[in-house]
C-alpha cells in the first residue's frame, strides 16, 4: 500500500515540475530568440523527463507485438512534431497525457478502493470454544456446530445462531444499512456483521466457504470478468478502429503532398502536421477506460447498498427490464405466519387459549403462530392426540379441546360455521362447542406494495407466480397491487409461465428466494435472489442478489443499472462526437495539436470524471 502512495506521489510531483517547466521553456521559446539546438535540447530533456516511460512503453510494445496502442500514437504524434519544429507542442502532447493518465489513475483507485473496502468484512480469525478453552484459529478451520466466542469490536466470522448473550450488529457493510440490529440467544447471526457492544456465543451453521461474508466477496471480486456489451464494444471497437485512424492519418501525412508539391517541404511539413494531429485526437483512452470505470463504479457502488451484481452485463438487462415476475412466499411476504384474524363466537381471549393448549407441543408453523398469538395458558396434563390431515384434540379429564381444519369439526360432530377468509383457517371447539375460528397467513412485507406501485408507475409490468392456493394468492395479489398473479404452481409451472415473457427486446427480471426458485432464476433474462433469508441455491443461480430481502432493494438496483447505461452513452456520445468534429477540423488544417490533445486528454478526464459518478451509486 505504501508503494502504491509513493508512485501517485512521483507520478504528481513530475507533472507539476514538468508544468513549471514547460512554462518557463516556453516563454524562453517565444521571447528569448535562442539557438534553435538549444531549444530543441531543453524541450528534448523536458519531453524525455515527462514522457519517456511512455516513449519506451511504445518501442517495447512494438516488439511484443502491441503495435497498435495510445503509447506509441502518443509517441510517433510527438516525435513528429518534433521532426517538423514545433517543440513545444510535441512536450505539451506528452504533459497533458500524463495529466489524463493521473486522473485516470487516481478514478481507478478509487473505484477499486470502493471495493477493496467491502474485503474489510473478512474477518482474519475466530475465537472457538475447543475442551472449555479458547483458541483463536482461521475461518476456514472452523466445523459446524462448534462455537464461536464474539467480542464487543469484533467481526462475527461464520454464520450461525446465537446461543448466548445480548449485543447489537453494526449490518452497514453487508447491506448498507446503517440502523444496528440487536440479538440475542435464538437469533441468527450473519458473518461479516460487527459486534457493537456484548460478548456473544454463536454456534457455527456453515464453514467458511459457504458463508455470507466468502459469497459477498467472491460475488463482487468475479463481477468485472462478466463483460456488458458496451464494454465488449469498446474492446472491439478499439481493435478496428485505432489501425484504420493510423492508416488515415498515414494517408493524409504522404498523399496530398505527393500530389500538391512533393518537392516543397514546407507543403510536406504542413501535412505531416495535420497527420499527427489527427494522430493525437485519434487516441480512444477516453472510451477504453471510461466505459469499463462506470461499470467497474457501479459494482462497487451498488454491493455498498447491499446489491450484489454478479457483471456489468446485468446493468444493460436491468435498465432494459420491463416486466418483474414475483416469487410470493419469501419475496413479496415475510414467508413466515402470523395469526391474521381471530373471529370467535363468544370470547377472543378464549379461542386463542383454547388454541394454544391443543397446539402447544406441535413444531408445525400454524400451531407455533397461534402460540404466539395467545396469551401465556396452562398446558400441564393435557394429552395430545394428531388427527392426521385433521388437526390435533388435546384432553385432560372432561377437558376436550380440538383445533384444526373443517374436516375435524365434522369428525367431532361440531356444530361450525365455515368461514372463506384467505389463509389458513384454524377452526376450534371445547367439550363439542364451537368457540370461533383463527385465520392464519403470511404478513406481506412493509415495503411491497409501495416497491410494486412504484415499478407500475415507471411502465414496468408485476407478475406474481406462486405455488399457494388460489384464494390467498388472489389476496396477497390485491393487497399489494400487482398487474397479474398466478397460483397453485409447481417449480416447472413456474418456468413456463415465465419463458412466455422472454425472447423480446426487453427483458423480464425473476425475483425469488427459494430452493424451488432456481431454476426460473437461471432461465429468466436476470434472476435476482433474496440473500439475506434466501437459500443457498437461489443465490448461487441469481445474477443480483439483494442483501436487504426486499423488493425496495430491486427498485434502486435498477436506479443504479439505468444511471450507469446512461452515463456510459453518455461517454460514448460525447468522446465519439469531440473525437469526429476535432478528427475533420485537423484534416482540413483548421486544428493544431493544442486542440487535439484537448480532445484526447481533455475527453478522456472528463469521461472519466462522469464515469466516477457511479462510485457513489449506493447513494441513490
Amino acid at each position: 500500500m505504501l508503494v502504491k502512495k509513493r508512485k501517485v506521489s512521483y507520478g504528481l510531483i513530475r507533472v507539476v515540475v514538468a508544468a513549471v517547466l514547460f512554462a518557463a521553456f516556453f516563454a524562453v521559446y517565444h521571447f528569448a530568440e535562442l539557438n534553435r539546438y538549444i531549444n530543441l535540447a531543453l524541450f528534448m530533456a523536458l519531453y524525455l523527463f515527462i514522457g519517456g516511460d511512455v516513449a519506451w512503453k511504445a518501442i517495447k510494445g512494438l516488439f511484443r507485438g502491441h503495435v497498435m496502442d495510445e503509447n506509441l500514437l502518443m509517441f510517433i504524434a510527438s516525435a513528429g512534431a518534433f521532426v517538423v519544429g514545433e517543440y513545444p507542442e510535441a512536450v505539451a502532447v506528452m504533459l497533458f497525457y500524463q495529466v489524463g493518465e493521473l486522473f485516470q489513475g487516481y478514478a481507478v483507485r478509487k473505484s477499486r478502493a470502493s471495493i477493496a473496502s467491502l474485503m474489510d468484512i473478512r474477518p482474519d480469525t475466530a475465537t472457538v470454544l475447543r475442551e472449555g478453552k479458547e483458541i483463536v484459529v482461521s475461518p476456514e478451520e472452523v466445523k459446524t456446530g462448534e462455537i464461536i466466542v464474539v467480542r464487543p469490536g469484533e467481526r462475527i466470522p461464520l454464520d450461525g445462531t446465537v446461543i448466548e448473550g445480548v449485543s447489537t450488529l453494526n449490518m452497514t457493510a453487508l447491506t448498507g444499512e446503517s440502523l444496528p440490529k440487536d440479538v440475542c440467544a435464538g437469533d441468527s447471526a450473519v458473518s461479516g456483521a460487527l459486534n457493537l457492544s456484548g460478548l456473544i456465543k454463536i454456534r457455527c451453521e456453515k464453514e467458511y466457504g459457504e458463508s455470507t461474508v466468502a459469497r459477498i466477496l467472491d460475488l463482487v471480486e468475479n463481477a468485472s470478468a462478466k463483460k456488458a456489451k458496451a464494454e465488449s464494444f469498446i474492446s472491439r471497437f478499439s481493435a478496428v478502429y485505432t489501425p484504420v485512424v493510423v492508416l488515415a492519418a498515414l494517408i493524409l501525412g504522404v498523399l496530398p503532398p505527393l500530389i500538391i508539391a512533393y518537392n516543397d517541404w514546407s507543403v510536406w511539413s504542413d501535412w505531416i502536421y495535420r497527420a499527427l494531429t489527427f494522430l493525437v485526437v485519434s487516441c480512444p483512452c477516453a472510451l477504453v477506460l471510461s466505459v469499463p470505470l462506470s461499470f467497474f463504479g457501479a459494482i462497487g457502488g451498488a454491493a455498498k447498498a447491499g446489491i450484489l451484481i454478479k457483471g456489468g452485463n446485468y446493468f444493460e438487462i436491468l435498465d432494459k427490464t420491463d416486466t418483474v415476475i414475483l416469487d410470493k412466499t419469501g419475496t413479496v411476504t415475510e414467508g413466515s405466519f402470523a395469526v391474521k384474524q381471530v373471529i370467535p363466537q363468544d370470547k377472543r381471549d378464549e379461542i386463542l387459549s383454547a388454541a394454544a393448549v391443543a397446539e402447544k407441543n406441535s413444531l408445525h408453523p400454524v400451531a407455533k403462530s397461534v402460540s404466539a398469538a395467545a396469551p401465556k395458558v396452562e398446558s400441564e396434563g393435557y394429552a395430545v392426540t394428531e388427527k392426521a390431515g385433521m388437526g390435533v384434540i388435546a384432553q385432560k379429564e372432561d377437558d376436550v379441546i380440538a383445533a384444526g381444519n373443517e374436516k375435524l369439526m365434522r369428525f367431532l360432530n361440531v356444530d361450525f360455521i365455515s368461514g372463506d377468509e384467505a389463509g389458513t383457517i384454524v377452526y376450534v371447539a371445547r367439550n363439542g362447542k364451537y368457540l370461533g375460528r383463527i385465520v392464519i397467513g403470511d404478513t406481506v412485507k412493509k415495503d411491497s406494495a409501495a416497491a410494486i406501485k412504484e415499478l407500475r408507475a415507471n411502465g414496468v409490468k408485476t407478475v406474481m407466480l406462486t405455488g399457494d392456493n388460489e384464494q390467498t394468492a388472489a389476496s396477497v395479489a390485491a393487497e399489494v397491487g400487482v398487474d397479474e398473479y398466478k397460483s397453485e404452481l409447481l417449480p416447472q409451472d413456474k418456468v413456463t409461465q415465465t419463458e412466455k415473457y422472454l425472447g423480446r427486446k426487453n427483458k423480464t427480471a425473476f425475483v425469488g428466494d427459494g430452493i424451488n426458485d432456481a431454476p426460473v432464476l437461471m432461465r429468466a433474462d436476470v434472476g435476482v435472489a433474496m440473500g439475506g433469508i434466501g437459500s443457498d441455491c437461489a443465490i448461487e443461480a441469481a445474477d443480483v442478489v439483494l442483501m436487504h430481502d426486499n423488493l425496495s432493494s430491486f427498485l434502486k438496483a435498477k436506479r443504479i443499472a439505468k444511471k450507469t447505461m446512461r452515463i456510459v452513452r453518455e461517454n460514448i456520445v460525447f468522446s465519439l462526437g469531440v473525437k469526429a468534429a476535432v478528427l475533420i477540423l485537423s484534416a482540413l488544417g483548421l486544428a493544431g495539436m493544442w486542440l487535439a490533445v484537448f480532445a484526447d486528454v481533455g475527453v478522456a478526464v472528463i469521461a472519466v470524471l462522469n464515469a466516477m459518478r457511479m462510485m457513489r451509486a449506493h447513494k441513490l
